[in-house]
């Protein structure tokens, strides 16, 4: 029996202190093995204060330790936690490497939980180890925090900026990516202008000086934002978001009206009120079916006809790598727009106009919001598996560690 306690202290690994017993007990169905340690006599300890080694003890007390499960056992461990008597810092707890201070769970347990977390919600990882999902969820933000560390920021040259849906009842988050390394610097809630700000004061005035670029949808409040303190940096208008504000406001807006003005011709009304995601696709990715569907559907209603093209003229812009090219091309567009007699596409055009330095600003920094978004994919899929959080920052902490970035 002392030969086999002998071999589990070994392979317990609980330096400083020795198996003296054991036991087993039945808890809510559950088979548990309960492990009495002893502190090893005449050993040298140290203080976790200020580090020295001392042999004098102050007083123990029985602490009970969860430790990874053994075979179909939950383990828990009766650890006579010592108090040194240190002559500098005066009662001090032993430090371990084991055991935490004031921690009820060892270690390699902690490690454990972390692990899991990564792929499973708080939820299933607490009923997998038997333990309280507060207490797993601060081991969990516990580990996030000591491997994570601050953020570092020096270096950044450019960022892109999205939001993302939070709560129901359109509340929103901004997360602040820098797209070259693929990591994510910075979360907080809002999409406002002030939201944004912390961010910026957190960067400092030297960093946001060394700013080149800013990559985002056409938000002004961003906008407004990166030009108070980036006086440098080019705001550039990424095309997704461009090319989805013309599909609701001139595609889709065309297709509504063009439908109204079929009300006596049910079955022509009913083929254009059921083209709406056929319009907004890319004709790229249409099956061949679809894509006959597409053509009659255009060679049948001109203004339909017009607005795609449009679309498709729009995105020609993001293909150029010089900005007077870039600027003739718009000039073109805009007059085609201007005389087109279509409303919406009118307005749409008056409305870009404003936003046109951002766009000629993609040829200098061919850079869009396709990593921002590929993100907020993600990001929903964190938020899915956990069924929500409470927390915002520790749902932070969980989206900074799902992009820790790339090397430089």
């Amino acid at each position: 029996m002392a030969l086999q306690r002998q071999c589990i202290s070994r392979l317990g690994g609980w330096e400083g202190y020795e198996l003296v017993g054991d036991r087993q007990e039945m808890r809510a169905g559950r088979c548990w093995c309960v492990l009495r340690l002893e502190p090893i006599r005449r050993r040298r300890r140290r203080c976790s204060g200020c580090g020295r080694l001392t042999r004098a003890i102050h007083d123990l007390q029985v602490r009970r330790i969860r430790d990874l499960p053994l075979f179909e056992y939950r383990v828990e461990l009766e650890v006579p936690r010592v108090r040194v008597a240190c002559r500098r810092c005066g009662p001090k707890l032993e430090q371990l490497d084991w055991l935490d201070a004031y921690a009820r769970v060892t270690q390699r347990l902690a490690a454990s939980v972390a692990q899991l977390c990564k792929v499973a919600s708080i939820l299933h990882v607490a009923r997998y180890f038997g333990l309280d999902w507060k207490t797993v969820k601060e081991l969990d933000r516990r580990n996030l925090e000591r491997e994570l560390g601050p953020v570092d920021l020096d270096g950044i040259e450019v960022i892109g900026l999205d939001e993302f849906a939070i709560q129901k009842g359109h509340r929103y988050a901004t997360v602040v990516v820098e797209p070259t390394r693929k990591r994510v610097l910075w979360i907080g809630r809002g999409r406002g202008r002030e939201d944004v700000r912390p961010f910026f004061e957190l960067l400092g005035p030297e960093r946001c000086a060394r700013l080149k670029a800013a990559v985002m949808d056409m938000n002004a409040g961003y906008e407004l934002e990166v030009k108070a303190h980036c006086p440098n940096a080019h705001i550039v208008f990424d095309l997704f978001h461009v090319v989805a504000k013309y599909g609701r406001e001139v595609i889709d807006r065309v297709r509504v009206d063009r439908a109204n003005e079929l009300r006596g011709q049910q079955q022509e009304r009913r083929i254009v009120k059921g083209a709406r995601w056929l319009l907004l696709r890319n004709r790229q990715g249409l099956p061949p079916d679809q894509d006959v569907r597409l053509t009659e559907l255009l060679a049948a209603n001109r203004a339909l006809f017009v607005v795609y093209v449009m679309r498709d003229a729009l995105k020609d812009l993001w293909h150029y790598r010089h900005p007077g090219y870039a600027a003739r091309a718009w000039q073109g567009w805009y007059r085609k727009a201007m005389r087109s007699r279509i409303g919406p596409l009118k307005r749409f055009a008056r409305g870009l106009r404003p936003y046109l330095q951002g766009i000629l600003a993609h040829c200098h920094y061919p850079l869009g919001t396709n990593l921002i978004e590929g993100i907020n994919n993600k990001i929903k899929v964190i938020k899915r598996m956990a069924y929500g959080f409470r927390d915002d920052a520790y749902f932070f902490l969980k989206i900074r560690a799902a992009f820790p970035g790339v090397g430089r």
